[in-house]
């Protein structure tokens, strides 16, 4: 099944219960808008993983093009991935563990990190935030919604084995409702395990408390809006993203110079 290409890195063994034969499985929501948010997310990952890791770009075009979305777009979705990322399961071919993640995420830390978190007792696990935005409008001028659990579906690991998430079929995704799987509906709440939040911290909402390195981010998340808008360019964190973009770009240039 083809989504674009893949990027591996580093072939080092894994562990923690996953199949060290395997890369780890990271789907990355993909906006044409965002071309280059997804690139720089892309970039932190890569950058900083001492494991095996296969990025796959979600892309809507592809997965109409191979019949697996034929969702019409609602008004409220603001994204081309609002809801192909419930497809990570099924794209996974529900083996082992999976990672989905909005493109608007810049990644400090070592995937691995994130991977050794697993518990296999859980259908998914994400950060369980309490989240009400005070916009009303973000990135390019979406309509911001507020609804239970929002911002629990942005970073999401999947535990693609699970009977549970056999339910995340092609029809289930193109047809459910956005609360049924927002709300990670298809699952009790004591199948939803919860990992700390500095692995989705939220840009504007989540603080640094001085002194208290648990609370740095390990994956920054510009929920708002990011500074490759012109509208979120002095956001915070801004600094660190644009360094990063720099450092694709001045790599990429070397690349195609070579």
């Amino acid at each position: 099944m083809t989504l674009g290409d893949c990027s591996k890195v580093n072939p080092l063994g894994c562990n923690g219960g996953m199949n060290e034969d395997k890369p780890f499985k990271m789907f990355v929501g993909y906006d044409q808008r965002e071309d280059i948010a997804y690139e720089v997310c892309r970039h932190s990952i890569l950058k900083r993983s001492s494991i095996p890791v296969e990025i796959i770009p979600l892309k809507q075009s592809d997965l109409r093009k191979e019949g697996l979305y034929w969702r019409e777009r609602g008004q409220l979705e603001s994204t081309e991935f609002s809801f192909t990322r419930f497809l990570t399961p099924y794209l996974a071919n529900y083996e082992g563990w999976a990672v989905f993640v909005d493109c608007d995420f810049l990644y400090l830390a070592d995937i691995k990190e994130l991977r050794d978190l697993v518990d296999e007792k859980y259908a998914i696990m994400c950060v369980q935030h309490d989240y009400t935005p005070k916009e009303t409008t973000k990135m390019d001028g979406a309509l911001q919604t507020v609804y239970p659990r929002k911002n629990w579906s942005s970073m999401v690991l999947y535990n693609c084995e699970h009977p549970k998430n056999r339910v995340l079929t092609p029809e289930v995704v193109n047809t459910q409702t956005g609360a049924f799987l927002h709300r990670f509906q298809w699952l009790e709440d004591e199948e939803i395990g919860s990992i700390p939040f500095v692995w989705n911290f939220l840009e504007g909402h989540n603080q640094v408390v001085e002194g208290n390195p648990r609370t740095f981010p390990k994956a920054i998340h510009y929920t708002r809006g990011g500074p490759w808008f012109e509208a979120w360019k002095n956001c915070e964190f801004a600094d660190l993203w644009l360094n990063e973009m720099e450092t694709y770009l001045q790599e990429t240039k070397k690349k195609v110079e070579n």
